[in-house]
């Protein structure tokens, strides 16, 4: 359980310091779609412009995150897991 707490705790603080909003894609060119983050205020920041605060972000979230969080989604799917619930609710609202 304390791999699940730090996984958390450092997941946590890394998403403090990463470019804040509601990250969705935008622009003009369907070919070259740009992620915009839209914050509470109504401001927005293109995600690509603020790199150095994104580039862990992605790196930590990237595609090989998929399979375990796949398998946990399944297995949380038979429980009632809050956590899992709310999590699968903001992937369904983000999902192609």
């Amino acid at each position: 359980m304390s791999e699940l707490r730090a996984a958390a705790d450092r997941l946590e603080r890394l998403a403090a310091r990463t470019t804040d909003g509601d990250w969705r894609p935008g622009g003009l060119l369907a070919s070259r779609p740009e992620v915009i983050a839209h914050r509470p205020d109504g401001s927005t920041e293109h995600v690509a412009e603020a790199r150095v605060n994104t580039a862990d972000w992605i790196v930590a979230l990237s595609p090989a995150i998929a399979p375990p969080l796949v398998a946990w989604l399944r297995s949380a799917a038979g429980e009632d897991d809050p956590a899992a619930a709310a999590l699968a609710a903001a992937l369904l609202d983000r999902l192609p």
